[in-house]
């Protein structure tokens, strides 16, 4: 059985301002006070993990433990098979020092050509405790790349992304329709029910 979390106030365990704001969005409902660990001057640990899962658990633990809180951290990224899985755990990665993600996927239209354009955006949710508890979620949307990118909502890849049954990129929709619909969504209702509710 999952562990519920009792804690008022949770550290979001990124330095990606764009996921703070989503990920703390979609804690306002559950009274819990999301505190971002750049505000709380905490170092962003090197992701040095092989999977979304490890990544995860690697910046929870790392910000429960130094700010003595529960954290709250997300690996999540953009899995083109045909690209053999990538840009995937180095979505961040492609997008260089700058953090440029119209650089990273005009990265991804290049290698991909002319293949199947199939891609799925994977999130893992995992909430640590500064006891090193760990409670892990995985979230994933299918859907398909379209070029050029389209709209100026969200972020990363965002504006190539149109998930499966739809017409709009992650990047045109209204914010409260992609929360409802994302991968990091899914993944946050799994912890809910497990840990919220």
């Amino acid at each position: 059985m999952a562990r519920k979390l009792d804690e008022r106030r949770i550290v979001i365990a990124s330095h990606n301002s764009g996921k703070v704001v989503e990920i703390g969005a979609l804690l306002r409902p559950y009274r819990v006070e999301a505190i971002a660990a750049q505000a709380l001057g905490l170092p962003e640990p090197e992701e040095t993990g092989d999977s979304f899962e490890a990544n995860a658990a690697l910046k929870a633990h790392a910000a429960a433990q130094a700010a003595r809180l529960p954290a709250l951290a997300d690996d999540s990224g953009l899995v083109v098979p045909a690209l053999g899985g990538a840009p995937g755990i180095y979505s961040a990665r492609w997008a260089g020092p700058a953090k440029d993600f119209a650089q990273a996927m005009a990265r991804v239209e290049r290698e991909l050509g002319g293949r199947d354009r199939a891609a799925v955006f994977v999130a893992v949710l995992a909430l640590a405790w500064p006891d090193s508890h760990l409670e892990s979620f995985r979230g994933e949307v299918a859907g398909r790349l379209v070029w050029p990118p389209r709209g100026n909502r969200g972020f990363g890849y965002d504006p190539m992304f149109v998930p499966q049954g739809g017409s709009l990129t992650f990047g045109e929709l209204d914010p409260a329709e992609k929360h409802r619909i994302s991968h990091r969504a899914r993944a946050f209702a799994k912890l809910v029910e497990a840990c919220l509710s």
